[in-house]
């Protein structure tokens, strides 16, 4: 009971950490939920577990790193690799070599071996700290990139090093040539591992689903078990369960990326769940680290032998030499000062660090204590709190800067339309792949309206919307004398009489009279085809199109969809490379059109059926909305700003379609 009553709590703090963030938006979520954490320690009602490290991070980081090798975009990773491998090896190595001896020197009653161990636990930056502050601000593309990959490579390479480095102190042996082989098996193995077993589970899915096998609870679970069993099987073997589950992570992100018959609704639920799982295990990581340094704290600061402005001294001028390293290295590399303080500023330390900090034991083999253990929890736990300050302090002012000196408006402009692609791209392809034999003419009208946002968002981004205009009516006459000389081919040949190629040829006249009226042809651009024609029966003066309930309706339908068929292939005709989008967003309305025609039979009584069925169809294209929005910025694509402006579009027609299902 206790500790559901703790579990139960903290998850009440990581909400209220986001209710707090949106009234002091300048503090970063992390250091509003590590304070929240130093505040429930003090809780007395509140029952207090000692961390575990093995269960900490088989619990919190597998999971939290199979997500960020999920999400991280391979082709990038793979642009960067010299420049991640110079940071997740050489810096971590480098500053093992460099800042041991230091940290030996500056403390001489930390022997030199237990000395390696502290600047390897505190060399790799936090994948998790690290996303936290990214999503924050908006970092350069680059630098996000290789900050997350050097997040997701230098966990493995600082726990080795850590764990040599402590074996070294407890038994006072260490072998060079024993500690690199032992890197490498451990390294690869584990990537191998991870990627085997991430196949095997791709695989172990495909077959239940070849067999019909397409309950979305069972495969969910597959999914949220996937990390935690890659993680425990992978370190069971001795390799890094680390990059065990990040390869896994990578793989199924391949498996997302070629499946095309995919189910949506997996697909939805999936990324619905992992986004309250990592939420909630975001916030946890951090109020679990507050939890922990009061005690660590309390050990050195109440210690009478410790002088604690000495020892605050220690975190201040570790911490210093750790950015010092790290800024020569990405120095030598960069060459350009502003990108090179920022990468400097953003290695920040998170509670991975104090995690391990907590796995040091208790005594050596001779049955003497740690030397130090204390102090090294506590300089531990000073370098995060400090690293995650001056990111949080430091990062917005020099990346408000950098987007004043190279992010030009039409940069901004260039980078928000892509998302909005982005964005609509995802929710067409649900209505796609939701369409089935019962909601074909909703699904048509759907796909109709998401393709011409679309391709009006992409002219947009081409040319003055003007120009787009002309061009569109340019190409909409075109297809309307196509559809014409079907009309009249028809009558020639006696196929449709008279009075019905009188109506059929009144049609095309009312979209040719908004086409070259000026003040309409905006609306023609935006309108869907059956709006259109809601709107052209209001015009009196000309006779009225003919009807489903009209006797001459099947010849009317048969003429039109010849009609439709002859403008899509004049129109394929007409295509090139500068009126391409403008040609495919007619093309869609015809297709859209056509639809319309085909399922436009005599029927009535279904219309509640019918927009109950496009209201679900249209909430499931806007969930896939949402869950692009907040891939893009998980990713860093897009800054706090500008998701928000995205959701509130997304919220605004998830409101109106509500009010408009009322309405029926």
């Amino acid at each position: 009971m206790e500790i559901l009553l703790m579990v139960l709590v903290l998850l009440l703090l990581i909400g209220a950490s986001n209710v707090i963030q949106r009234f002091v938006p300048f503090i970063p979520v992390p250091l509003i939920q590590i304070a929240l954490g130093i505040v429930a320690a003090f809780m007395p009602s509140l029952h207090h577990v000692p961390l575990n490290p093995e269960l900490f991070m088989v619990l919190f980081i597998a999971p939290l790193l199979f997500n960020d090798g999920k999400i991280t975009p391979r082709d990038e990773l793979w642009k960067l690799r010299t420049y991640i491998l110079l940071l997740a090896l050489g810096l971590v190595f480098a500053t093992v070599l460099l800042a041991g001896p230091f940290i030996h020197w500056l403390i001489p009653a930390i022997p030199l071996s237990a000395a390696f161990a502290l600047a390897a636990i505190l060399s790799p930056t936090d994948a998790v700290a690290v996303g936290a502050i990214a999503g924050r601000i908006k970092l350069p593309g680059k630098i996000l990139r290789l900050l997350e990959g050097e997040a997701l490579m230098n966990d493995a390479s600082g726990l080795v090093a850590f764990n040599f480095a402590i074996a070294a102190t407890v038994t006072g042996y260490f072998s060079l040539p024993q500690a690199v082989g032992s890197f490498f098996v451990i390294a690869i193995g584990g990537l191998v591992i991870g990627a085997l077993l991430g196949f095997a589970v791709v695989w172990l899915r495909l077959f239940l689903r070849r067999l019909g096998i397409e309950d979305v609870t069972l495969h969910m679970l597959i999914i949220i078990l996937t990390p935690f069993i890659i993680y425990i099987a992978a370190e069971e073997c001795h390799v890094s369960g680390i990059l065990a589950v990040v390869a896994a992570g990578v793989v199924h992100a391949i498996e997302r990326d070629r499946v095309e018959s995919a189910s949506v609704r997996l697909r939805i639920v999936s990324d619905s769940t992992w986004s309250v799982i990592l939420f909630s295990l975001n916030g946890l990581v951090f109020l679990l680290l507050g939890l922990e340094i009061p005690a660590v704290v309390a050990k050195i600061w109440e210690d009478p032998a410790y002088q604690n402005g000495q020892v605050i001294g220690y975190i201040l001028l570790i911490t210093a030499v750790l950015m010092i390293l790290r800024f020569l290295v990405v120095w030598a590399r960069d060459r350009q000062l502003r990108s090179t303080v920022i990468t400097a500023l953003s290695g920040v330390r998170g509670a991975l660090t104090l995690a391990a900090a907590f796995s040091i034991p208790m005594v050596l083999a001779d049955g003497s204590p740690f030397p130090e253990r204390n102090l090294i929890l506590f300089i531990c736990a000073g370098v995060i709190l400090l690293t995650l300050i001056s990111a949080s302090i430091f990062l917005p002012l020099l990346a408000a800067k950098s987007e004043e000196a190279g992010d030009h408006p039409e940069n901004r402009a260039e980078t928000e339309r892509t998302a909005r692609i982005r964005v609509l791209d995802a929710g067409l392809r649900t209505v796609r792949e939701e369409m089935n034999d019962e909601n074909t003419q909703e699904g048509a009208d759907l796909v109709a309206e998401y393709t011409r946002r679309l391709q009006k968002t992409k002219l947009e981004g081409k040319t003055q919307l003007g120009e787009a205009w002309r061009a569109m009516v340019s190409i909409r006459l075109a297809a309307l004398a196509a559809e014409r000389e079907v009309g009249e081919r028809w009558l020639k040949e006696e196929r449709i009489t008279p009075q019905l190629a009188a109506y059929f040829r009144a049609s095309l006249n009312r979209i040719e009279l908004l086409l070259t009226n000026r003040v309409k042809i905006k609306l023609l651009f935006m309108l869907s085809w059956s709006t259109l024609r809601r709107l052209l029966k209001g015009r009196n003066r000309i006779p009225s199109v003919i009807t489903p309930a009209d006797p001459e309706w099947d010849s009317y339908k048969e003429l039109k969809l010849a009609a439709i068929q002859t403008a899509i292939t004049k129109l394929k005709q007409m295509k090139t490379e500068d009126n391409r989008d403008a040609v495919l967003t007619v093309i869609a309305d015809y297709r859209g059109m056509a639809l319309q025609y085909q399922n436009n039979k005599r029927r009535s009584g279904s219309r509640r059926h019918m927009s109950l069925q496009r209201k679900e169809l249209e909430l499931k294209a806007i969930q896939s909305e949402r869950n692009e929005i907040q891939m893009l910025y998980e990713q860093g694509d897009i800054d706090r700003h500008f998701a928000g402006r995205l959701r509130m579009d997304v919220n605004y027609r998830e409101a109106s379609l509500f009010e408009s299902q009322e309405g029926h």
